[in-house]
């Protein structure tokens, strides 16, 4: 990642509302609705499913954690290609053989687009079933060109965040296309970085195929917001072994989401027109959080939500008075990539939940 007030309320946390029984009459439901298809997406000249409904069903296939391929056979690269990488470069892509995604984002679209089995490793944030078992060539987050080339990749996919910069030259030297892509930190980084990936694979009309499949899903999604209601949410960056506390602004990926969900960024109301800033008791008492989103990693390293209020400052806020955190998986909440719809479900429902 670039990376006084009333007493508390009994509550308990908002990400784990939704008991069995409740999930599946929503699983029945939705399915109803949606005609059975991938995704949750209501059927057109149906009212919209309740966000409760939506959001069960996304709880359920995240805790599943697997991609849905695009429905049909596999698509067949049409190859050679030429494409433009972020890196000021034109790349030529003749085999796909072989394809070696090094962002769990862009692994995810690669899969999602039907190309899964043509894989042949992983990085560090590629935490979906379908890519566990591969072989990892990152260490941390920094890529090991040695454990790269050791795969004989004839394609791989990064993003300007993807270092060091000697390794991804050590990866070209060798004759390997690297097509480097923008990172996505907005909304509509999905689809721009789904067309740009189908693009480099040889399978543009998958790619429009998936855009189509998501554009509807965020859509239906979006439906559900409760009419009036606008929270305000705080995306806190922790880590706390490392004594990392920080608040989203302009730019943290996380305000997309928010306000993709009709909610209202808190940190970016309140003035902070960069990514991350560091947590001060001023700083959380001017954004006046109503809900404070978090990674599930980061809010359990600071104790979960008891230990997340002795924090100074978080208490004083509505959030932190109500004890109202929605918390999602670290690899799912920022991936941007074809399971970004069941977030927007997940948010909808839980950052407008009372």
């Amino acid at each position: 990642m670039r990376v006084p007030g009333r007493p508390p309320r009994a509550r308990r946390p908002l990400s784990r509302r939704h008991g069995p029984a409740v999930l599946g009459v929503a699983i029945a439901l939705l399915t109803s609705a949606c005609g059975g298809g991938a995704g949750g997406s209501a059927s057109a000249g149906t009212a919209p499913v309740p966000a409760g409904e939506r959001a069960a069903v996304a709880a359920q296939r995240l805790a599943e954690n697997t991609v849905v391929p695009l429905e049909g056979d596999p698509p067949a690269p049409e190859l050679p290609v030429t494409v433009d990488s972020s890196d000021g470069r034109k790349v030529t892509v003749e085999d796909t053989s072989r394809i070696l995604p090094l962002n769990g984002g862009i692994a995810e679209i690669v899969f999602t687009l039907g190309l899964g089995d043509r894989v042949v490793g992983r990085d560090v944030t590629a935490t979906f079933e379908e890519a566990k078992d591969l072989p990892l060539v990152t260490r941390a987050h920094d890529v090991g060109a040695e454990s790269v080339l050791s795969l004989h990749p004839t394609v791989v996919l990064a993003d300007t965040d993807t270092g060091p910069s000697e390794a991804i030259g050590q990866i070209r030297d060798a004759g390997v296309p690297v097509v480097v892509l923008d990172p996505a930190t907005r909304l509509q980084d999905v689809t721009t970085r789904t067309t740009r990936v189908a693009e480099a694979l040889g399978v543009p009309s998958a790619g429009e195929a998936l855009n189509t499949r998501m554009r509807k899903e965020i859509a239906d999604a979006r439906a559900s917001v409760p009419e009036g209601s606008r929270p305000r949410v705080a995306f806190l960056y922790m880590r706390g072994s490392a004594a990392v506390y920080l608040l989203g602004g302009k730019g943290s990926g996380a305000d997309s989401l928010i306000e993709a969900a009709g909610a209202v960024d808190a940190g970016v109301g309140s003035g902070l027109d960069k990514p991350f800033t560091p947590i001060t008791s001023e700083g959380l008492v001017a954004a006046g959080p109503d809900v404070i989103l978090m990674m599930t990693k980061g809010l359990d390293s600071v104790g979960g939500i008891e230990g997340l209020v002795e924090i100074p400052g978080i208490a004083q806020t509505p959030a932190g008075m109500d004890r109202r955190v929605v918390d999602l998986e670290d690899g799912v909440l920022l991936s941007f990539g074809p399971r970004t719809p069941l977030v927007i479900d997940i948010l909808v429902d839980r950052l407008h939940g009372a």
